[in-house]
């Protein structure tokens, strides 16, 4: 199964894991809505929602920037119409959009867990909400979550209760979705890297460039993401899925392709269950 001629609605695609995950479906010639709120240069932050288009087109498929903010539920129903009516429908919808502020609740200001639960939760929401009319229509539709397995450990919450109670409700929408959409034909998964992986929010505001030297690239998620579009949405669905240990299950074993410095061990991420066995050497890189 290609994804040539697919249309996905990708949040926060101008940059990091949402950007793979575009480009990855490009080079198959899909469509891809990049639904952000970067139109302008930002000075620690790279890319817009132009900047991804064009790299986008460049890799083989279609792009379609939209400055969307995930909160305004006006702006994401219009953004999917105007995808709709340029592409001709939405295939796939990408939950990716996210807030992260990693303190416990003391010091936590709540306009603060008002916005990762808006982005996290409520956009989720609000964007799976707008999909659904659209994704009813196409042959193969998904939908998916970049939100933790529902690991309901007291260690994932206490040290960043607001935080992670905004990003398991995107996970608590996987599991009430998948279930609400499946006589649809609708897929609605999770997917959750097992390492830090070398974004902007790891750089500037978990780990620093150190961080980053021990993470491994987008591209592990965007392979995943790849492998579960081009899944049959009636069966394969209520998932959550850690990537490599689902990219294991679908025959790859080179996984320090993804390896942002060999010489380096990889840092575990957080929400990942203790029972979760890694198919692949998390230490150094051998060789």
């Amino acid at each position: 199964m290609s994804l040539e001629g697919k249309t996905l609605f990708i949040t926060g695609a101008s940059r990091g894991i949402g950007k793979a995950i575009a480009l990855r479906a490009a080079r198959d010639g899909a469509n891809v809505a990049i639904a952000a709120k970067t139109a302008e240069p930002h000075p620690k932050l790279d890319g817009t929602i132009f900047t991804a288009a064009e790299e986008i087109e460049a890799a083989g498929g279609q792009a379609l920037p939209l400055l969307v903010d995930v909160r305004d539920d006006a702006r994401v129903k219009q953004a999917m119409a105007e995808t709709a009516e340029r592409f001709g429908g939405i295939d796939i919808l990408v939950n990716n959009a996210s807030a992260i502020q990693l303190t416990p609740l003391a010091d936590t200001d709540m306009k603060r867990f008002d916005l990762m639960h808006q982005i996290n939760t409520r956009g989720t929401l609000a964007c799976s909400k707008h999909a659904i009319p659209y994704l009813e229509q196409a042959a193969n539709p998904h939908i998916l979550m970049l939100s933790p397995p529902l690991d309901m450990s007291e260690k994932w919450f206490a040290p960043f209760t607001p935080y992670a109670i905004a990003k398991y409700g995107m996970s608590l929408a996987v599991l009430g979705l998948s279930g609400e959409l499946k006589s649809k034909g609708i897929a609605v998964n999770a997917l959750w890297p097992r390492t830090t992986i070398a974004t902007a929010a790891v750089r500037n505001i978990i780990g620093g460039d150190d961080m980053v030297s021990k993470s491994r690239t987008p591209e592990i998620l965007s392979d995943a993401a790849y492998a579960i579009f081009t899944s049959p949405a009636w069966e394969f669905t209520g998932n959550f899925l850690i990537d490599d240990t689902f990219l294991a299950s679908r025959g790859v074993t080179d996984f320090d392709q993804y390896r942002v410095d060999p010489s380096q061990p990889l840092m575990p991420d957080f929400f990942v269950p203790d029972d979760s066995v890694p198919p692949a050497n998390l230490g150094k890189a051998k060789g």
